[in-house]
């Protein structure tokens, strides 16, 4: 199992994050992008209205390494790091698939689909207060062209 339950949990009830990839002069491209946990494959989608003519789909096309950030601020009250920090979250390091789904993941949404393979996680605050990293078993990725279904034989986590 890639992420832990708490991560999967978390993951579901955040769908938005930003996604870090190099850019052609060699300088990071940070943009939001919305994302879904695939429970089959244990890897995170992301999809767009207009994802092909994006800058970072480009990035991904010539460079797949990427960096995923997820992240929040809980309430003071459930203060959850040392010092009653309320920042909690992962980054998720690896690399990137570009897959063309048989349907968009939502109405305006394209077809493409950046399928993100971690190899790293770094998470903040999830359970218990400090962090964690570790190396996970998943490929870096390519961007190798696939077709594919959606949504997955095994669904995807929603909120």
């Amino acid at each position: 199992m890639i992420f832990t339950e708490v991560e999967r949990r978390y993951l579901a009830t955040h769908p938005l994050g930003r996604l870090a990839s190099i850019g052609p002069q060699g300088a990071p491209h940070i943009h939001p992008v919305a994302l879904w946990v695939d429970v089959d494959t244990e890897t995170i989608d992301i999809g767009g209205p207009a994802l092909r003519r994006s800058q970072k789909f480009r990035n991904v096309q010539a460079d797949p390494r990427i960096s995923l950030i997820v992240d929040d601020q809980a309430s003071p009250e459930e203060s959850v790091g040392p010092g009653g920090q309320t920042g909690r979250g992962l980054e998720i390091r690896g690399g990137v698939e570009i897959l063309v789904a048989a349907r968009p993941l939502l109405a305006g949404f394209g077809n493409d689909v950046l399928r993100v393979r971690p190899h790293k996680i770094i998470s903040w605050n999830l359970d218990g207060p400090g962090y964690t990293t570790r190396a996970v078993s998943a490929a870096a990725g390519t961007t190798a062209r696939k077709d594919w279904s959606w949504p997955p034989a095994g669904g995807v986590e929603t909120a």
